[in-house]
């Protein structure tokens, strides 16, 4: 089949781009135009017209891209047209008309080009967080593993171990011949050594993931502190109801901010007290658990009515901010009971610290996000393979130490599956490749 699809966002635009891929592309182009395919990857002013009755339907540039050389690796195009609704609906519809074309499913370009071996599965995983980037750090991660960091990584240990079993295969398909012992105490060391690094890879802090997804910071507290009003501030615009009635917010509200380039999910929660409204108390277990899962949570308190409760004092513990609140009620003076714990005194109403309190912020997603190492891993998905291959190396080298060299290359199989898996590359034959180069069997 040939799939289209537009490929600018939707809505009325200056230029839309339809995109074109599979064995009818040339036809489509022709059909369209009404002669022969322009030179290729050079744009060339054409006339689109109705097939059926010939009239104009717009003026655009075509742009033709013979496979395999290009993004999907099949014959491929682009047909940049005016940006109008109807324009782009009936270019769209005519190309309906031609046999074997369908609308593109979603993803499904990319999914072409990685199935065609033009991409990996870490590069097209990335060019969706490219797209889909809101801030610049997400922006630069996307880009660095497009360019093959993390594959590279990945792959350079998975040659490592399709060494290793190399070694282990050759024993098994040739047990008459006794492996030289300073081969198994090598095959000890780099199973060791691989191990070591990926377990070094994993304890990153989920870093790549949190710039991915967003550092989650929670607002919580009791109720009255103003919580609602700090979201609201910190947002610039009316994300949730401020009242001065205890208990106003009773859900989870939650909005994407970028604070100095860096992506964050904030969030307000129900103020935290006793009550026996059981809407109000399943909003406050809700509050509890988001303060759980948060990166940082700012915890907010009256300046005139602080109580550090031992259920607050828990909640400061670990990455929390106090924020005592309300300073224009206490002349600016804070207890020094306070100041065993990150602390800033700020007024809503007055506006005042609240660019200092900002800063702190600032400052802790510095700390968590500054890494030395290059990020590897973006996705859950990373790290479960990750994990999965380190138990199976773990189990690989119990097994190898008692010689049971079968099932030890199984474990090493299942590893070095769970590294391909990452970047979409899983093949036997790369293994037997492996044994006939490195050794010179049946000599």
């Amino acid at each position: 089949m040939t799939i289209y699809a537009l490929s600018t966002g939707p809505g009325v635009s200056g230029v839309a781009i339809i995109r074109v891929s599979g064995q009818n592309t040339s036809e489509v182009i022709k059909t369209l135009t009404r002669s022969q395919l322009p030179k290729a990857r050079v744009a060339t002013l054409r006339k689109i017209q109705n097939i059926d009755s010939l009239e104009l339907i717009d003026e655009g540039l075509i742009l033709w891209f013979p496979g395999p050389q290009s993004y999907t690796g099949e014959d491929m195009a682009e047909i940049h047209i005016h940006g109008g609704k109807a324009v782009i609906l009936a270019v769209q519809n005519e190309i309906a008309k031609i046999e074997n074309c369908r609308l593109a499913e979603p993803g499904e370009f990319t999914k072409l080009a990685f199935q065609n071996g033009k991409i990996n599965l870490l590069k097209a995983e990335s060019i969706a967080d490219l797209i889909s980037a809101e801030t610049e750090i997400q922006r630069s991660q996307a880009i660095k593993i497009m360019r093959g960091n993390s594959s590279d990584k990945f792959n350079y240990i998975r040659e490592k171990l399709l060494k290793l079993l190399s070694f282990v295969e050759a024993k098994i398909d040739f047990p008459d011949e006794d492996l030289p012992e300073e081969n198994l105490e090598k095959m000890r060391i780099d199973s060791l050594d691989v191990i070591n690094e990926i377990e070094k890879i994993l304890k990153n802090q989920k870093i790549g993931e949190i710039i991915r997804e967003g550092f989650k910071i929670a607002i919580v507290g009791p109720t009255n502190a103003g919580k609602s009003s700090l979201l609201n501030n910190l947002s610039n615009r009316e994300v949730a109801i401020v009242s001065e009635i205890a208990g106003t917010t009773r859900d989870v509200v939650e909005t994407r901010l970028n604070i100095d380039g860096y992506p964050v999910i904030i969030s307000d929660t129900a103020g935290i007290r006793d009550s026996k409204d059981e809407i109000e108390k399943k909003g406050i277990k809700l509050s509890l658990k988001r303060a759980e899962n948060a990166d940082l949570k700012l915890v907010v308190v009256d300046a005139k009515n602080i109580d550090l409760s031992p259920f607050l004092k828990d909640l400061l513990k670990g990455n929390a901010i106090l924020v005592v609140n309300k300073s224009d009620l206490v002349k600016n003076k804070i207890d020094q009971n306070l100041s065993k714990f990150d602390n800033i005194l700020i007024s809503l109403k007055d506006n005042f610290n609240i660019d200092k309190l900002i800063s702190k912020i600032k400052n802790n997603l510095k700390k968590r996000f500054i890494s030395e190492e290059d990020i590897l891993i973006t996705r859950e998905r990373h790290r479960q393979h990750l994990v999965q291959c380190v138990d199976h190396l773990k189990n690989f080298l119990n097994k190898n130490d008692k010689k049971d060299f079968d099932k030890a290359a199984e474990d090493l199989r299942l590893a070095i599956r769970h590294l391909g898996m990452i970047v979409g590359k899983v093949d036997v034959e790369e293994i037997l490749g492996s044994i006939f180069n490195d050794f010179c069997i049946g000599k």
